[in-house]
């Protein structure tokens, strides 16, 4: 992380940079720590909604560990798929049963990228050229392709039609990989199920998920207005964040880290004051990502190293 952003900031100062930043108002920081603190404070509140509709129950002390034991392991695989397997463990350290806790982290994932998904359409039709090379066009026919598929698996899963399809795939599959297949096959049903049988207290948590990227996203406008841009497409600058976090759900390297930053500077270069982009790009990643790292690397060493089996030692001869 500090090798990616010192490469990034060397490679983005200019001529302009110390002159643009001598312009910096400190209270941008403060309203942009207000926003990430907003979109964790949606976060853990999700989390104690749909807790509640698979009647357990968590504390809200054990949502703010969920929440930033998630962004610890995330920061550290691709694709953030730790995150995961953090919200797993500390669900079960809060009592909730393992299968359930499996459901309540996939249903938390599917949201997110449904709400996502929804919004890509709206950038799109206003931001045209966004991703350089590629055509407005290929990008909407691959959103609306993907939300097609979400909803035919939801409604086939829903319905059982997937179970021959599943079966059939796995046919000549190890056993092994064939049990591990059929278990996510299970739980996904299972999140679907609990998204089906509280459609209106689903409606909450799922407006939750969108206040709670919408604020985190927030953080970069906040910086903007510090640095005097007051005169931005704001509609524009939101839309592109979403975008970019979405390609980050598949990026192949720790946390996104290097993809962020360098679709940041690719983004935001001719919105941001000249020489600032990369200093913008590693405060933004500084606030959303890596001061939550740390609170989550404080949390899982004080509540589940513990607990974690350690191997006897050899005896000495």
């Amino acid at each position: 992380m500090l090798g990616i952003s010192g490469i990034v900031i060397y490679t983005t100062v200019d001529i302009n940079t110390l002159h643009n930043l001598d312009q910096f108002q400190p209270w941008s920081i403060a309203l942009a720590v207000l926003a990430v603190s907003l979109g964790l404070f949606f976060d853990g509140s999700r989390l104690m909604h749909m807790v509640k509709i698979s009647n357990e129950k968590i504390t809200l002390y054990q949502a703010v560990q969920v929440v930033f034991g998630n962004y610890f392991l995330a920061l550290l695989t691709p694709g953030a798929t730790g995150g995961a397997v953090a919200q797993l463990m500390f669900l079960r350290h809060a009592g909730v049963p393992t299968g359930k806790a499996t459901v309540l982290v996939i249903v938390r994932t599917l949201l997110s990228i449904l709400f996502l998904v929804l919004c890509m359409p709206f950038i799109f039709l206003h931001d045209a050229g966004i991703l350089p090379g590629v055509s407005n066009q290929t990008l909407m026919a691959i959103t609306l392709t993907a939300f097609v598929v979400i909803i035919g698996i939801v409604f086939g899963a829903r319905r059982g039609y997937l179970d021959y399809v599943v079966v059939r795939v796995t046919k000549h599959m190890k056993n092994e990989r064939r049990r591990k297949i059929f278990a996510f096959y299970r739980d996904t049903k299972c999140a679907i199920s609990l998204l089906a049988q509280s459609p209106k207290q689903m409606l909450v948590v799922f407006a939750e998920s969108g206040l709670n990227l919408l604020c985190i996203y927030a953080i970069v406008p906040c910086l903007l207005l510090g640095l005097g841009v007051m005169d931005a497409d704001w509609y524009t600058v939101m839309g592109r964040m979403i975008f970019l976090n979405m390609l980050l759900y598949f990026t192949p390297t720790p946390g996104g880290s290097g993809i962020a930053e360098g679709g940041f500077v690719l983004l935001f270069s001719g919105t941001v004051p000249a020489g600032t982009v990369g200093i913008m790009a590693v405060c933004w990643r500084l606030i959303a990502e890596y001061i939550p790292f740390l609170i989550g690397l404080y949390y899982t060493l004080t509540c589940l190293w513990p607990r974690l089996p350690v191997a006897p030692a050899r005896q000495m001869r």
